[in-house]
């Protein structure tokens, strides 16, 4: 998704000043994974946001959060990678990720990064202050209550680790669920625990991790669900992943697709079963 969304060319001086005095201008933070290997995710949040009355523009000077190397422990290089985004995303009166894990990084991570460097602290919490997950914002900012589409399914919905402890991402997507029209949402028992994905958890510990996502799969499988919905894509490739290996017939998406009402114009996550 490299470069700006359809609808987000630049805009002259003059409108962007207008932009900005009423607040309407927001940056999408796209997110490594989206931009890598599911594009679509961030042209329906780019569609969401328009929709709800915000001009998007993706910076393309963007590159990860710094997550990666944060959670590695290099804090070095997630202070770098954090003073670039910072200066990237300054311009835009919000940020939004449609990822709980990424937001929460430049929301609750990057302050603590700049404790002891008080230009880029005041920066970082200035940034931090506007920064919100996808559905957060349409529900908690936007105000959203009018949700358009159409997808008939029995659905189940996975609360990422990071979305729901670190930014109290919870009730927010299931009240714009709710707006679907065919949707059905049931719960998962233990609907909270982790997938086993955890970025770098998973790569120093394959066994647990894959312990940890066999346990989520069968609570979502034992609903009866048709589709397993989240919000951060790092949690559902890796149950698309595992469902896959166990031949098990549900379907995976992102949920700002299904609000976006793209799911009859780009296939399930791959992994999962795949319509024809």
């Amino acid at each position: 998704m490299a470069g700006r969304t359809g609808h987000c060319a630049s805009m002259t001086d003059e409108a962007e000043n207008t932009e900005r005095t009423t607040g309407r201008h927001v940056g999408l933070f796209a997110t490594c994974l989206v931009d890598l290997m599911r594009p679509s995710v961030g042209f329906a949040a780019a569609r969401l946001l328009e929709r709800a009355g915000y001009r998007v523009s993706v910076p393309e000077s963007q590159t990860c959060c710094g997550q990666p190397a944060y959670n590695a422990g290099d804090q070095k290089d997630a202070r770098a990678i954090a003073a670039h985004t910072i200066a990237a995303f300054e311009p835009f009166d919000y940020v939004i990720a449609p990822s709980g894990s990424c937001a929460a990084m430049i929301r609750v991570h990057y302050p603590r990064l700049f404790e002891d460097e008080p230009e880029y602290l005041k920066r970082s919490q200035a940034l931090a202050e506007k920064t919100y997950e996808l559905t957060s914002f349409l529900s908690d900012i936007a105000k959203t209550t009018e949700i358009t589409a159409k997808y008939p399914a029995k659905a189940t919905y996975h609360d990422a680790c990071s979305g729901l402890r670190e930014m109290a991402v919870r009730a927010q997507p299931r009240a714009l669920l709710a707006g679907v029209s065919g949707l059905r949402l049931v719960e998962a028992e233990d609907g909270e625990s982790c997938c086993g994905f955890g970025g770098l958890f998973s790569v120093k510990y394959p066994d647990i991790s894959a312990s940890m996502v066999d346990d989520k799969v069968d609570a979502l499988l034992a609903t009866g669900a048709d589709v397993v919905l989240g919000g951060d894509l790092g949690c559902l490739i890796n149950i698309a992943g595992r469902l896959k290996r166990r031949g098990a017939s549900m379907d995976v998406r992102h949920v700002a697709e299904v609000l976006a009402g793209m799911t009859d114009d780009v296939p399930p996550i791959a992994g999962s079963k795949e319509k024809p």
